[in-house]
């Protein structure tokens, strides 16, 4: 399997035969508002053109529906026959895009031969989850393939500690930019709690993504990369991808 990180939270994933890509987000770089008044967004541009990123794609899965994670040049770009799978609720917003083979999670589906689960997820603390709304994390599960845990948009909470407990993931991944909203509070996992990760999965491989693509993020590649050394976490659990880097897993 393949996992290509893109830019934030989009994937390109290679699995069980397979290509899908997650919460697409294809804008040209300062082409959409700040979010913290610093700099328009994306702070950067995609590794390759947005039509080059999408060539070959067979489903979308939606994490929720922020603008940094389903975006209008990917709503305008996207094949409007593609399967797309979301969180419940979210179906509605996609469908009035033009998109008319979209089904919601509610549990657990099989596509294409993945198992794919829905997992809670926690958009910040407070007050500012009103704001957020809900967000979803996602388990895919297929035969000879890892088991893989993409923790989406959440802060480190107990039901990510369980979701952990209960699957055993082989591989996880976080959204560890440290993005906080209004009065700094924190809406997905920054250095400290990507580490809290890596410390509840000790045999897992984690990939921290939705880095350096937004202006409300606190936490860089390279502060993760020192927060994990001096944290004594080897550089083979975490894994803190480039835009456009492909990272290859073996088969079980």
């Amino acid at each position: 399997m393949e996992i290509q990180l893109i830019r934030n939270a989009t994937l390109r994933i290679t699995y069980a035969g397979k290509v899908f890509i997650t919460d697409p987000y294809l804008a040209d770089k300062h082409t959409m508002p700040s979010y913290r008044g610093i700099s328009p967004n994306p702070l950067v541009g995609l590794p390759y053109p947005a039509n080059e990123v999408i060539e070959g794609v067979e489903m979308a899965l939606i994490s929720h529906l922020h603008s940094d994670h389903f975006d209008p040049s990917a709503q305008k770009l996207l094949p409007k026959d593609l399967p797309f799978l979301c969180q419940p609720g979210d179906e509605i917003e996609i469908r009035g895009k033009g998109f008319h083979n979209v089904t919601p999670i509610e549990e657990s589906i099989n596509w294409g031969g993945i198992t794919i689960t829905r997992m809670p997820a926690q958009h910040g603390t407070g007050a500012v989850l009103k704001d957020m709304g809900p967000a979803s994390g996602f388990v895919f599960q297929a035969e000879n393939e890892p088991t893989v845990y993409w923790a989406g948009d959440t802060i480190w909470y107990q039901s990510v500690e369980d979701t952990i407990a209960k699957i055993q993931p082989d591989i996880i991944l976080t959204h560890s930019c440290g993005a906080v909203w209004g009065d700094n509070v924190l809406i997905v996992m920054d250095a400290a709690q990507t580490i809290q990760v890596c410390r509840a999965a000790p045999d897992a491989v984690v990939v921290a993504i939705h880095m350096e693509a937004l202006d409300h993020a606190t936490v860089s590649r390279s502060d993760l990369k020192a927060f994990a050394n001096k944290e004594d976490i080897k550089p083979s659990q975490l894994l803190i991808p480039d835009n456009g880097e492909t990272i290859q897993f073996s088969s079980k």
